[in-house]
C-alpha cells in the first residue's frame, strides 16, 4: 500500500530524513518509534506531501506521489491524517467537521454523510457529542471526533502523528483504544508515537528512527526483548525505565 524509496529530507543545514526505505503492506499497522528529532514525524508529513521530500520516491497503492494540484487533493482524501493537535474546526460543530470534506471532496449528499458520520461517531464512542463544538468537548473526544472525520473520507490507509501526545494521561487510553479497534478491522496504518504498549500490542512491525534513518525494523516481540542494534537498546532502556 506504501512504498518509501531513498526518501531524502532537509531543513536548512538539518538532515531530517537520510535515505529512508519503508514498505507498509495493506491491512499492515506499522508503528514509527525513536527519540524526539529522529525524522518520524516528518517521514509521516512526507507520506501526503505536507512536507516535500528533497530526493526519493513515495507510492501510494501502487501510484507516484502527485506533486500538486487536484491530484494530491484525491491521494489526501484516500490517505488519512490524524495529527498531535485535533485540527478541528472550532466554529463548526462536531457534525459539521465530519461531513464537510465528504460532500465536498468526494460530492456525497449530505444525507449520507451525515448518516455516515453518526455511525462513525458511535463507533469511536462519541455519538452524543455530534451537535457540541469541539471546544465543548475534552481532549480525549475531540481526538476521537478527528479520527472518525479522517475515517469519514473512506481512506485505504490512515497516518497518525503522535496522536496522543498533547493528551492527559487519563484520556491516551479511551483514543489507543479506537486505533486498535482500526488496526483489528484490517485499516492501513502508520503510527508515530511514544505509547510503546500500543507499539507492542497493536503493531505488526515496529520501525525505529534515530538521527533521521531507519535503524532497525521488526516484529515486536523481537524488537522489544532484543533489539539488534546498540542504538534501539540504548532507547528502550531509557523509555522502558521510566
Amino acid at each position: 500500500m506504501i512504498e518509501v524509496r531513498g526518501l531524502h529530507k532537509r531543513f536548512g543545514d538539518h538532515t531530517a530524513l537520510r535515505d529512508v526505505d519503508l514498505d507498509v503492506a495493506r491491512g499492515e499497522v506499522v508503528v514509527v518509534i525513536g527519540p524526539s528529532g529522529s525524522g518520524k514525524s516528518t517521514l509521516c508529513r512526507c507520506l501526503n506531501r505536507l512536507e516535500t521530500a528533497d530526493a526519493g520516491e513515495i507510492r501510494i497503492d501502487g501510484a507516484p506521489l502527485p506533486a500538486e494540484g487536484r491530484a494530491l487533493a484525491r491521494l489526501r482524501a484516500d490517505v488519512g491524517m490524524v495529527f498531535q493537535s485535533f485540527n478541528l474546526f472550532q466554529h463548526r460543530t462536531v457534525l459539521e467537521n465530519m461531513t464537510l470534506a465528504p460532500t465536498r471532496v468526494r460530492g456525497v449528499s449530505k444525507a449520507d454523510a451525515e448518516r455516515t458520520a453518526r455511525e462513525l461517531l458511535d463507533r469511536v464512542g462519541i455519538g452524543e457529542q455530534a451537535g457540541k463544538l469541539p471546544a465543548q468537548l475534552s481532549g480525549g473526544q475531540q481526538q476521537r471526533a478527528a479520527i472518525a472525520r479522517a475515517l469519514a473520507m473512506r481512506p485505504k490507509a490512515m497516518l497518525f502523528d503522535e496522536p496522543t501526545s498533547a493528551l492527559d494521561p487519563e484520556m491516551v487510553g479511551e483514543v489507543l483504544d479506537v486505533m486498535t479497534g482500526l488496526a483489528r478491522d484490517g485499516m492501513t496504518m502508520v503510527v508515530v508515537t511514544h505509547e510503546m504498549g500500543f507499539a507492542r500490542k497493536v503493531a505488526d512491525r515496529v520501525v525505529f528512527m534515530a538521527d533521521g534513518e531507519v535503524v532497525e525494523t521488526g516484529e515486536p516481540a523481537a524488537f522489544f526483548d532484543s533489539p539488534r542494534s546498540d542504538r534501539a537498546r540504548d532507547f528502550l532502556a531509557k523509555v522502558l525505565s521510566h
